[in-house]
């Protein structure tokens, strides 16, 4: 059985969630105290929250990034804050996903389901992938080059991962963006091009550059080996 906590300082809300996703058979925290919200977590230990930005105390950004310093458990935000800014500061922070308020209760299940079936019930007997001097350590979500290494968040990982299970062969951004999150409707297009980023300078500070290459209208390509340079851009 998952554990999902519910940091919603609304009780009404908080209350509706909870009985949903306790009706599919979850066990559900709902966080009483918004001033120790990390404390809670460390405590519970659930496999996914659900994270509403405006809150007493400190924000959602706030929480979520003190989570990130010690877990990679999918987070999803629940918000009314649906403007472009707070989902690329969402995405930013390491969430997983962003859902706008009002939200249906389909909805809602249907992205849990999902980031919960991507997070946990992926099996691969595969350990690493290589590519261009590039190994990605699947078990712990890491990237090295040339032994030194970087972690990567969930997103990130997921990204990368596929470019690198696909080198040699461009990977639409829609293709992308499906692989992540199922339904590109409701996906910004600028959070993708925010993990990108993201990947790149990271890989940049390992001394791998230009790992990644745009292919202008068509989408991403990881090159099979060192020795194929294919011509691109470097641009997100």
């Amino acid at each position: 059985m998952y554990k999902i906590m519910i940091v919603e300082d609304d009780p009404a809300i908080a209350g509706v969630v909870s009985r949903h996703l306790g009706k599919w058979g979850y066990e559900v925290v709902c966080v009483e105290d918004f001033s120790s919200v990390h404390a809670l977590f460390a405590q519970e230990e659930p496999q996914l929250v659900l994270m509403d930005i405006s809150l007493p105390f400190y924000d959602g950004f706030y929480w979520c990034s003190q989570i990130r310093k010690s877990s990679r458990v999918p987070i999803i935000f629940i918000s009314s804050a649906d403007e472009n800014m707070n989902l690329v500061m969402a995405i930013n922070m390491g969430a997983d996903d962003f859902i706008a308020k009002p939200f249906t209760m389909e909805v809602l299940t249907a992205k849990v389901l999902a980031l919960l079936r991507r997070t946990y019930d992926f099996v691969d007997k595969k350990s690493t992938l290589l590519a261009g001097g590039v190994t990605l350590h699947l078990e712990d979500s890491r990237a090295e080059y040339e032994n030194k290494s970087c972690e990567l968040t969930r997103n990130e990982f997921r990204i990368l991962k596929l470019l690198m299970e696909h080198k040699g062969s461009i990977v639409s951004r829609d293709a992308i963006m499906r692989s992540l999150w199922e339904d590109e409707a409701f996906i910004d297009d600028n959070t993708l091009t925010v993990n990108m980023t993201r990947i790149r300078r990271k890989l940049e500070e390992l001394g791998c550059q230009e790992f990644i290459r745009t292919k202008k209208g068509m989408g991403y390509l990881v090159c099979a080996d060192d020795g194929k340079k294919d011509g691109g851009s470097h641009g997100a």
